[in-house]
Formats: structure tokens, sequence, C-alpha cells
């Protein structure tokens, strides 16, 4: 992708697709699901769950797989608060985007619009 992806955005993407089951989600599962939609390393993903975690936003639990613990991720209330606020912010800023690379003007009055 030719696009830089920043620390907010991949926030957003990782609070997301942690917040897809409520009973939590483990570290390589998320790096596949993140790298459905951008380019992802394990080594730049597990700084990010920790700064969530160190946030409030992600909490951690581990359970036993296969004979061995396994660390699973789950969004806090303040983690689904931050989620809210980033598919907000999202929403305004990819339509702005949207418009700007398909030529058209922002505005909702017939003048914008001609």
């Amino acid at each position: 992708m030719v696009f830089n992806t920043g620390s907010a955005l991949l926030d957003a993407i990782v609070l997301a697709v942690v917040a897809r089951d409520k009973s939590g989600t483990y570290g390589y599962k998320i790096t596949q699901d993140v790298r459905s939609v951008i380019e992802l390393s394990e080594s730049t993903l597990y700084p990010v769950l920790r700064r969530l975690q160190k946030d409030e936003c992600l909490e951690t639990y581990d359970e036993q797989f296969n004979g061995r613990n396994r660390r699973y991720y789950r969004i806090t209330e303040r983690g689904g608060a931050q989620l809210n606020l980033y598919r907000s912010e999202w929403l305004s800023y990819s339509s702005k985007v949207t418009s700007i690379f398909m030529g058209k003007k922002e505005g909702n009055s017939e003048e914008d619009k001609k």
C-alpha cells in the first residue's frame, strides 16, 4: 500500500478487530485480521497492543491452548469509547478525502453541488 498508516489509524484498526469478539482474541489472530486490510508485521503489532493496554483500552488474560498459555486481548469500556471516537472521526475524514479524490465539492447547498 502506498499510504502510510499512522499510529492513530493503526490503533483504531486494532481496536475494531479486537472488539469483534466480546470474549477476546489472541495476538496471531489479530495480526491475521489486520493484515486482511493493511500490511503489518507482528513486531509492529505487539507494541500497539502494549500501548493500548497501557492506555486501558485493552485488557489481557491467559488461557491454556494445546498445553501452552495463550494471551488474549479484550476491549475495555474505555477502549470501546475510544473506538467509537475513531469511527466517528473516520467517517468524517474518509468522506472528505473521498470527496477530494473524486473531484466533488463538500457541502449540501444546491450551489455547492454545481
